[in-house]
């Protein structure tokens, strides 16, 4: 009888602590990594930790995560496959990095596309952009939100760009959007899809004559190192897409990917405004830092040769719905 009483007692035992144990996991927190290509100076930086502050803050620690900057988890490339694979849970890269997922996205991208950030706005934070991540569903990735690259201009080291004329024959760096890699074919300009990682290196190796980017990140990237001129065409606006990987997002409380979605939008309003009142500054910082800066080219030269035939090629592999919603935009 007292050994079935100890017996009994060593069960009951175990299971209170197997029942502790239990509890004790289920409290730790859920661990997310979060990766980026760009500097931690950089308006994506401080958007990603605002981000993990917030989502932190509103779970009451049950979410954690950890940002890692400037391509510490690979390139835009690596940094999808990442994402898509569940090696990384979270990432921000330019959209023509997802764009070989879901083409449609691709519409986002086309020059000229948005006279002003405030029209890019109303049509990322929209249907059409919620549609638009949606698109990536199929492909192991959870759409968060839109933040943003900004307006590209256009920097080189061989000679400022004044107009259409001037373009061609530079060999530029550019996304792998093929919108773009058409518009600098049409302008005469030699166009070098790489990685973001690898810009800096191929302009002062020469790989590359010059590369199109928002003056915030050419500051924030420091390449008045490797370029003497800049010329605000503005020629397209590029959204950085923040992506979760699908199992992941969908293992999460319900409560807690609501949290995800609102903080990733809440974040991206941080960051543009970050961008928009440092826009000024960045310029002002580059040619003090010595580039000869075009605040005001022959944009309609560029304009004329490039956004038609853009459009054109879009719908051509994509059909007109997305165009015409994104047109009807106010």
């Amino acid at each position: 009888m007292h050994r079935n009483f100890r017996s009994l007692a060593g069960a009951l035992l175990a299971a209170l602590l197997g029942l502790g144990a239990g509890s004790a996991a289920a409290q730790a927190p859920v661990k997310l990594r979060f990766s980026h290509t760009v500097p931690e100076s950089d308006s994506q930086h401080k958007a990603a930790l605002e981000f993990a502050k917030r989502v932190k803050e509103r779970t009451g620690g049950a979410v954690e995560i950890q940002v890692f900057a400037n391509s510490q988890l690979g390139n835009d490339v690596t940094l999808v496959t990442g994402v898509r694979s569940g090696t990384i849970d979270i990432g921000a890269t330019g959209n023509p990095f997802v764009t070989g997922l879901a083409p449609k996205l691709n519409a986002l991208d086309l020059p000229y596309q948005f006279a002003d950030a405030q029209q890019a706005y109303r049509t990322l934070d929209g249907p059409v952009g919620r549609s638009l991540l949606d698109e990536l569903g199929t492909h192991q990735i959870k759409g968060l939100a839109f933040w943003e690259i900004g307006f590209r201009s256009l920097g080189n080291n061989k000679r400022p760009i004044n107009g259409a004329a001037d373009i061609k024959g530079l060999k530029i760096r550019t996304t792998p959007n093929p919108s773009h890699l058409k518009a600098f074919q049409l302008l005469g300009a030699n166009p070098q899809p790489m990685p973001f990682a690898e810009v800096f290196g191929a302009l002062e190796s020469g790989a590359v004559d010059g590369q199109e980017n928002p003056p915030t990140l050419m500051l924030s990237s420091k390449m008045y190192e490797v370029q003497k001129y800049l010329s605000l065409t503005r020629h397209a606006y590029t959204p950085l897409v923040v992506i979760m990987n699908k199992a992941r997002f969908d293992a999460l409380k319900p409560e807690f990917q609501k949290a995800m979605l609102e903080e990733a939008a809440a974040a991206a309003n941080f960051q543009r405004k970050l961008n928009n009142d440092g826009e000024k500054d960045a310029i002002a910082q580059l040619r003090a830092k010595g580039m000869q800066i075009n605040e005001t080219p022959d944009v309609a030269s560029i304009r004329q040769v490039v956004r038609e035939e853009t459009r054109r090629m879009y719908v051509e592999k994509n059909g007109d719905a997305v165009l015409k919603a994104m047109d009807a935009q106010p």
